[in-house]
């Protein structure tokens, strides 16, 4: 099948970008998206042009990278799908294609369809860790753990970070990649001894960064290749509360805090 693809082209994060047209000729069904991007590569790089210059790895769902805004929706138009999972038989023949960036001020363009998504990286350092004893590893039955809360714990974990809830947000808000990273460790009994200052971290980091506030839209839920829910978001807003709470109590009694 022929398309027609309007394609983000900007040389780096301080020249001025603009859409550029192509024709996508003999496009196999059955390719991928990204397939269907090495084809028009390949092209370029014969034809002696620049080839467009977009984020890729496992192409398996996993990663996270492969993030486009494909006709304005973050992965393009199939629910719980990465744009390395969406395939050319999701569009049909003679269609028009628009496809960019993230767009967001913490998400800066780094060449074409690739943008810096390190401000997640400095989320989770903010925050996103453990305390565990030095030695053996303990008996994976040693602390029980309620299913419900082991559930809830897998489902935030599902997050790959590939930041499609920043892309669909109106306000680029990360509070479901955010909550979806405290989520992960606070549901579970070894994410406890951290477990306050862990959410005021993250949050401040976030903050941060530049991404802006949630207004409780849900668009993020509605693009996340993952399904991760926002009752994560809710789960997140009741920790800062209890973590702010906390430390007005042990200021109260005068006992130190570590936030």
């Amino acid at each position: 099948m022929n398309i027609t693809l309007h394609v983000w082209r900007q040389k780096d994060a301080k020249s001025k970008g603009r859409f550029v047209k192509y024709e996508a000729n003999d496009i196999i069904p059955d390719m991928s998206f990204l397939e269907m991007l090495d084809v028009i590569n390949e092209r370029l790089t014969l034809e002696g042009e620049d080839p467009i210059a977009f984020d890729h790895d496992c192409r398996e769902g996993i990663c996270g990278t492969c993030g486009l805004v494909i006709n304005g929706r973050a992965h393009g138009p199939r629910a719980r799908t990465t744009a390395c999972q969406l395939h050319m038989r999701s569009f049909k023949g003679g269609d028009v294609i628009w496809i960019e960036p993230w767009r967001a001020k913490a998400f800066p363009v780094v060449k074409d369809l690739i943008v810096d998504r390190s401000a997640f990286d400095r989320i989770i350092a903010a925050g996103g860790f453990i305390s565990a004893p030095a030695g053996s590893a303990p008996d994976g039955n040693a602390i029980p753990i309620p299913k419900e809360n082991a559930d809830l714990a897998m489902d935030a974990a599902a997050c790959i970070g590939c930041g499609a809830c920043v892309a669909a947000c109106r306000n680029a808000s990360a509070m479901l990649f955010t909550a979806s990273k405290v989520a992960q460790f606070g549901l579970l009994p070894q994410g406890q001894p951290e477990r306050d200052v862990r959410v005021k971290r993250m949050v401040a980091q976030m903050d941060l960064e530049g991404f802006g506030n949630c207004t409780n839209h849900r668009d993020c839920q509605a693009v996340c290749p993952k399904s991760v829910s926002v009752d994560n978001i809710a789960r997140l807003n009741r920790d800062f509360i209890r973590s702010t709470l906390v430390a007005d109590r042990r200021a109260a009694v005068g006992v130190g805090s570590a936030g």
